[in-house]
């Protein structure tokens, strides 16, 4: 039986989710209060040997609707978990401004935005859901995300889990967009030399063969991405040992166009060699493209 718990904030891409989900064949509930979770569980559990609904793929929605019955998450968590059965808790998020953003351009109203402004409706979500993000197996920070990177990175998730227990996100981004707020091990790329100083390379990303030369000419650059895949290589094992359920690894230079979608590229070669699920995003690569200049790869 797969079994996920969506949960996250409003507005965060839950229902993108749910119906990516339904796309897979999951049978999803949405707005389930935790307390029932497992009673439903345990009914379509047995369904499967012919005494209740039966379904082999489960996704169920979590979130602050449920009100007060939110505290009960753990104890249904931990009910679950006992019956054996293999869990993920997705928990989807963004950043303040994302949601106000989103919830302006729908018209829609936060489900707890009724004696309070939308400012302050998420504020007290975020509090509300601390306990619930603590316990997520992966956090998906969709901010900067499409829907079809969305649910690319949800298909990465389930894939992963099958395979090895564990997938990892290694992402590149510019730090004067801000850092991404889940990052695991986040690396610095700053001081290798920047192709944007080279007019030749200014155009182009770190996908591309004329900036990987350019940074591949420094020994820098090799001993960095030996030391960074040396650390991975030894650590990674050892986090899937203690059940860990997923991994963010982040890669940031100034602008997220050229060093860190370089470094964070080999990163994702290496490990997909060494027999690990990477799933590879470029949060800003195209941030400043008319800035830039369409190139091809763009």
């Amino acid at each position: 039986m797969e079994l996920i718990i969506l949960t996250g904030m409003s507005g965060a891409g839950k229902s993108a989710a749910v119906r990516y989900l339904e796309d897979l064949g999951f049978f999803c509930m949405d707005n389930v209060p935790p307390y029932v979770l497992p009673d439903l569980v345990n009914s379509f559990y047995k369904g499967r040997s012919g005494e209740g609904f039966g379904a082999n793929k489960l996704a169920f929605v979590v979130d602050v609707r449920s009100q007060e019955y939110l505290d009960g998450f753990s104890d249904a968590m931990a009910q679950i978990d006992g019956m054996g059965i293999p869990n993920k808790i997705v928990f989807f998020e963004a950043a303040d401004h994302v949601l106000i953003q989103r919830y302006q351009e729908t018209r829609r109203k936060h489900p707890l935005a009724k004696n309070m402004s939308l400012t302050s409706a998420i504020a007290a979500e975020r509090a509300k859901l601390q306990n619930v993000r603590s316990m997520a197996t992966n956090i998906v920070d969709t901010s900067m995300m499409s829907e079809n990177k969305l649910r690319a990175t949800l298909g990465e998730i389930i894939e992963a889990e099958e395979e090895n227990g564990m997938v990892i996100f290694v992402e590149s981004f510019g730090f004067k967009y801000g850092m991404p707020v889940d990052c695991d091990y986040c690396f610095d790329a700053r001081f290798l030399p920047n192709p944007y100083y080279v007019p030749e390379l200014r155009n182009h990303t770190g996908e591309e063969e004329a900036v990987s030369s350019y940074l591949e000419g420094f020994k820098e650059t090799s001993q960095f991405i030996d030391k960074i895949s040396d650390l991975m290589l030894f650590t990674i094992p050892l986090y899937i040992h203690e059940g860990k359920g997923s991994l963010h690894i982040g890669f940031g230079c100034t602008g997220g166009r050229h060093r860190s979608v370089y470094c964070a590229a080999k990163i994702a070669s290496i490990l997909n060699g060494a027999g690990y699920k990477c799933v590879l995003h470029h949060r800003d690569i195209d941030k400043e493209s008319a800035r830039y200049g369409k190139t091809e790869s763009n």
